[in-house]
């Protein structure tokens, strides 16, 4: 039998990247404009919306461009991002019980090292990275960590916390279980479809296990609290 499978996207599931998104943003904004752009003048739904969309709507010319040359520089001079509280427990409970884990992130592979933790990094059995794979919402990185890890998509869980990430887990045939504390929310996810919905990071771990039996994925509503 193949082996349990459990991916996590990062930004918003594993790591609280929330601040240092819009900071890069608001800073990258700044430049561009000659003028002082700040996170508060950023929309409101600026952290689920695509970061080039958002600096066109603040009227920065050619922001792809700029994204593409700047991005980098503007994340590692912003406030670090931090693990949510049991992340950390939680990978190694998944890793003592036989779990496999991976990564599944829009993140670039040369920014893990800026992001992660070793400890974390040292824990995942697979990372696909934006270079790797098409992007969610398709299916290509999940089903591509699947391949590295000889996993089925019967036996796997998606940890992700937008509604892309339910659509990527969805055409790739695997299991979905939302991250009510990233950056859509629970009341999205769930009105989105989402049936399973996590309250907190301190599920991520073996609980997680619950969510597979030997047929499948089962369709249950967690923590209804939390919707």
């Amino acid at each position: 039998m193949s082996r349990i499978t459990v991916l996590f996207d990062l930004d918003g599931v594993l790591l609280d990247s929330r601040s240092t998104t819009l900071a890069a943003l608001a800073g990258i904004a700044t430049a561009a404009l000659g003028r002082r752009v700040t996170v508060d003048d950023l929309p409101v739904e600026a952290i689920t919306t695509e970061r080039d969309e958002i600096l066109a709507a603040l009227g920065v010319p050619r922001p792809g461009e700029l994204l593409g040359a700047c991005w980098d520089i503007a994340v590692a001079t912003a406030p670090g991002p931090c693990l949510f509280p049991g992340i950390l427990e939680g990978l190694v409970a998944l890793k003592d019980a036989g779990v496999a884990t991976g990564l599944v992130t829009l993140q670039s592979r040369t920014r893990l090292p800026w992001l992660l933790p070793p400890a974390v990094l040292e824990l995942l059995n697979v990372t696909v990275c934006w270079e790797d794979a098409e992007p969610k919402p398709a299916p290509d990185g999940i089903l591509l960590a699947l391949e590295r890890l000889d996993g089925t998509v019967r036996r796997t869980l998606f940890v992700g916390d937008t509604l892309t990430d339910q659509a990527a887990a969805r055409s790739a045939g695997v299991g979905f279980a939302g991250a009510g504390w990233g950056f859509a929310g629970p009341h999205v996810l769930a009105a989105g479809g989402t049936a399973t919905v996590l309250s907190s990071p301190a599920e991520i771990g073996t609980g997680l296990l619950d969510l597979i039996d030997s047929a499948g994925m089962t369709e249950q509503s967690v923590s209804a609290d939390s919707l």
